[in-house]
């Protein structure tokens, strides 16, 4: 199939594009190479004659409505968004721009594209639309995890624009029957992740010798979904996907974040990083907890598993040690990107989290 995919210069569309390529499928790749976008996630396809990438903006109507009249996708794979909480915080008319705005024109373009299209192409196309299970809000310690039937309950700006676009979404095929498909994911982790994310920001951290700032007391749990069980999801929901259903991608991996953290530097001491006598656990420092933190996240992806025979395989504890290992061994991919964070804080065009 020829994939058209939003934001596959991202951590999770470069895996996605990765995957696909890998698997036969031709892919436009569509992206606005926004701070967090990095095209050498994509070298090792970029001269894939099945690979193309177009710059350009989701909230661009004109610009969206060409790519498909030139490429003729079988299928969107919408990842383009705002991701990052802390940053919604500070700036939440951008999530609401992207998120929101963003995944209104796209499905705009989309049905007009898809009612051009004679009746056997209509049977094959789809717009899987990639979101997050914070649009549920928070779990306690021993609730079920999320399940489709979760009402929305978003908490933070970023996941309050995301719910609005899962909203547009199902609108879109309600009213319109536009061939849509959800997914809702877990948190991802795996190489290629931007540092401010806690995951790789604890790794870097600990690699440099800086602090490894931890909200609260760490009591936070998330699931954590490694990313290339996520992207085998997406294409076994383009596969295999039910028109109109949602399915949840959870990693089975549930996590305190101290506890995270821990794993993290107990990983970094064993391979000795940097040549160090001191245990990584002596950097962990405790800061004031950001507004509308959510307690837990847990996925019950049991409807994902039936429907179409996928379940994470990758464990925590040996993807985590995989990442690690790649962020040691790929500082070529992460220091440029520090140095340019440190460069604008100090032009006074950004901050550092």
């Amino acid at each position: 199939m020829k994939l058209l995919i939003t934001g596959g210069a991202g951590f999770i569309g470069s895996a996605l594009v990765r995957a696909a390529i890998a698997g036969g499928h031709h892919v436009v790749n569509v992206d606005k190479l926004t701070y967090a976008s990095n095209l050498q996630n994509l070298t090792t396809v970029s001269s894939n004659p099945a690979y193309i990438f177009v710059k350009a903006d989701i909230c661009d109507a004109v610009a969206i409505a060409a790519l498909f009249d030139q490429h003729k996708p079988d299928a969107v794979l919408h990842l383009a968004a705002e991701s990052h909480v802390d940053r919604s915080i500070d700036n939440p008319a951008a999530f609401m721009q992207t998120n929101i705005m963003g995944t209104y024109h796209l499905l705009e373009a989309s049905l007009i594209y898809f009612e051009s299209l004679p009746a056997d192409r209509q049977s094959i196309f789809r717009f899987i639309h990639v979101s997050t299970d914070e649009v549920f809000g928070s779990l306690d310690e021993k609730d079920a995890p999320f399940n489709c039937s979760t009402a929305y309950d978003p908490r933070s700006p970023y996941s309050a624009s995301k719910a609005s676009s899962d909203h547009l979404v199902q609108a879109w095929f309600h009213t319109y029957g536009l061939p849509v498909i959800i997914s809702n994911c877990s948190n991802n982790y795996g190489p290629y992740q931007f540092p401010e994310k806690f995951i790789p920001l604890m790794i870097l951290n600990g690699l440099i010798g800086k602090a490894l700032p931890i909200y609260g007391k760490g009591e936070n749990i998330r699931d954590w979904l490694f990313v290339d069980d996520h992207c085998r999801a997406l294409l076994r929901m383009l596969e295999a996907g039910k028109v109109g259903e949602t399915y949840l991608v959870g990693g089975n991996a549930e996590s305190r974040n101290l506890d995270t953290v821990k794993l993290i530097c107990q990983l970094l001491d064993e391979f000795n990083a940097d040549s160090g006598t001191y245990s990584h656990t002596d950097l962990i420092e405790y800061v004031t907890d950001r507004p509308g933190h959510d307690l837990r996240y847990a996925i019950d992806f049991s409807i994902t598993k039936t429907e179409l025979n996928w379940q994470p395989t990758v464990l925590f504890t040996d993807g985590l040690k995989l990442t690690v290992k790649w962020y040691i061994e790929n500082q070529s991919w992460w220091r440029p990107l520090l140095e340019h964070k440190r460069s604008t804080a100090r032009s006074g065009l950004g901050r550092v989290k």
